[in-house]
């Protein structure tokens, strides 16, 4: 247990903790938007699985991870575009709506895995700027600089986008549209505002995150296999509860998340946690969510709207 705490392996835990917290993190940015507006997406992990085989197979072919993270995001825009139909168009149960989205998903991703690839190969010769990227100077602070600034170009911009869904949540027109269609659906239609538009677009936009998520998973572990999300995705929405639908409490629960995972990780490398307890230590992370969600029950309230398809006249 004292190799743990030296400064070198401490700053290298937390490195990870954020690097593993940030497909989390977007997924959860996403479907927060995506439930401010009344929407619930019970299919994040299928998208994010089938934009992270979306990804993977680009980057095998091409050596690019940038055109695969494009590819990523045009699968979970898609994917997005299909929930939207389904849960505000078709008006179907959401709950149910979602579970089917995430089995059609995974279903989907491992028969294209096994047609198209078969074994799990490492991406390799990859070219653009996603694995990696030192920022200069900040990057020479001992320890500090291998925790936070030598990271990746998702993890960047997962932090980027705390900051900036938080402005426009909270303080544009748009922001307060998304808010309205998931408190009081018929006001807003009763102004001449489409809820059906506003609710498309949060639900693509979330759905985008989650295939952005899925690359970024991707990215984290170099390789793709079947489920190789492991619930990830529902743990982005159970996050999205955890952090009151505030998109800084969702960055709160994803980094608890991440570091609780690096630090499960770094004690087997280390021999602390012992082969036979190894599978169990692996729940850590989700366990612990789980805790802390129990204890926040009753201190946000839902987006009153949430999950209720919308009709018109009909309150």
């Amino acid at each position: 247990m004292n190799d743990f705490f030296t400064v070198a392996v401490l700053s290298g835990t937390v490195a990870s903790g954020i690097a593993l917290g940030c497909p989390l993190l977007l997924a959860a940015l996403g479907e927060t938007v995506g439930q401010r507006s009344g929407v619930l997406n019970l299919g994040v992990d299928g998208i994010m699985l089938l934009s992270a085989f979306g990804a993977y197979f680009v980057a095998l072919r091409t050596g690019s991870i940038a055109l695969g993270v494009l590819v990523a995001l045009g699968v979970g825009a898609v994917m997005g575009l299909i929930t939207a139909f389904i849960n505000v168009t078709v008006r179907a149960e959401q709950g149910i709506s979602g579970i089917g989205i995430y089995i059609g998903a995974l279903g989907l991703s491992g028969l294209l895995f096994e047609r198209y690839v078969g074994t799990p190969l490492p991406i390799t010769n990859t070219r653009g700027p996603f694995f990696a990227v030192d920022i200069p100077l900040l990057d020479r602070i001992p320890y500090v600089g291998t925790m936070f600034f030598k990271q990746n170009v998702l993890v960047y911009l997962a932090i980027l986008l705390i900051p900036a869904l938080t402005f426009v949540l909270h303080h544009t027109t748009y922001g307060m549209k998304v808010h309205a269609a998931g408190e009081n659906p018929t006001a807003v239609d009763t102004v001449g505002i489409s809820v059906s538009r506003v609710r498309y677009s949060a639900v693509i936009f979330g759905c985008t995150m989650a295939g952005l998520a899925g690359a970024a998973l991707l990215i984290v572990d170099g390789i793709f296999q079947e489920n190789l999300t492991q619930g990830a995705g529902f743990i982005a929405v159970a996050l999205v509860y955890f952090g009151g639908w505030r998109p800084a409490g969702v960055a709160i629960g994803a980094l608890l998340y991440g570091l609780t995972g690096a630090v499960i990780l770094t004690w087997k490398t280390l021999g602390i946690i012992p082969l036979s307890l190894s599978d169990l230590a692996a729940t850590a992370p989700a366990v612990i969510v789980v805790l802390a969600l129990l204890l926040l029950v009753g201190r946000y309230r839902q987006p009153t709207a949430l999950s209720k398809p919308y009709l018109r006249g009909v309150s």
